[in-house]
């Protein structure tokens, strides 16, 4: 199936976002998956249509603006520290209501890797009742010396490596996904970003797994979530690093799908 593409207006001008319906066509939950820094649609590859089947649920997969086939930045354009948050508060709404989700009537559950997994939980910090449970991969609620650290070679890999090339496997622009995630991240006073306080306010169910030798950040990510919200499970994987659902596929998707039908019993496949 090939992505299709919803028109939103964001940023004060037309954007197009390329998304794609995965999973058993009319089967409940729905499941959206929200990308990391780098990622895009493509890049998740087949991983969720393998959860979706093996949960029986439906997924709604997209690229944000500036990502994949979506529409890139604007040559001047540069984020700024707020920019997860208006992912959060901004765009995923205008997606969800250009596709005719209604988060109050269908309450999906939201499942999102590294910058994603931190938008989903700016959006559960602010839409908690209309949400059946988050799933955080890998999310940052602060900026760690570990993560500016790898972002930095990160960045050095881009200007002295084939990186380049193979992220344009995935982005129509490769200039436009990198610069806007990597610029931001390294601007000193995004050295100060921190979320924590905010997703005090979350009250839905929530799952967070991070990779033992993850290299964008420490165990303190989701530990700091666990210590200000009680409902929240942890998984901890070792032989794993920032990205769980590559390093440790069966084990992410198994407690995936646990969570998912414990917190929506019915219509199991």
């Amino acid at each position: 199936m090939r992505p299709q593409f919803a028109s939103l207006n964001w940023a004060a001008r037309p954007v197009q976002v390329e998304y794609q319906w995965v999973g058993p066509p009319g089967a409940r939950p729905l499941v959206v998956f929200l990308h990391e820094g780098l990622g895009s649609l493509a890049m998740w590859r087949d991983f969720p249509s393998r959860l979706c089947a093996s949960g029986g649920v439906r997924g709604l997969v997209y690229s944000r603006p500036g990502y994949g086939r979506s529409t890139p930045r604007g040559a001047t354009e540069a984020w700024d520290l707020d920019f997860m948050h208006r992912q959060a508060y901004e765009v995923l709404p205008a997606l969800l209501d250009a596709l005719g989700v209604q988060p109050e009537v269908d309450r999906p559950f939201l499942f999102g890797h590294s910058d994603g997994a931190s938008i989903a939980l700016l959006y559960a910090a602010r839409h908690s009742p209309a949400l059946r449970g988050l799933i955080a991969l890998a999310p940052h609620i602060m900026v760690e010396d570990l993560s500016i650290q790898s972002i930095a070679r990160v960045r050095e890999a881009y200007q002295q490596t084939d990186l380049r090339s193979r992220l344009a496997r995935y982005h129509a622009d490769p200039d436009s996904a990198f610069w806007g995630w990597n610029d931001i991240w390294l601007h000193p006073p995004f050295r100060q970003w921190s979320i924590e306080r905010e997703i005090e306010s979350i009250t839905c169910p929530l799952l967070a797994m991070q990779g033992l030798e993850d290299e964008y950040g420490t165990l303190e990510q989701i530990r700091g979530i666990a210590r200000r919200l009680p409902q929240a499970q942890l998984l901890e994987l070792p032989a794993c690093g920032h990205s769980p659902h590559r390093d440790q596929t069966e084990a992410v998707i198994e407690a995936a799908v646990r969570f998912i039908h414990h917190h929506h019993p019915g219509d199991r496949p």
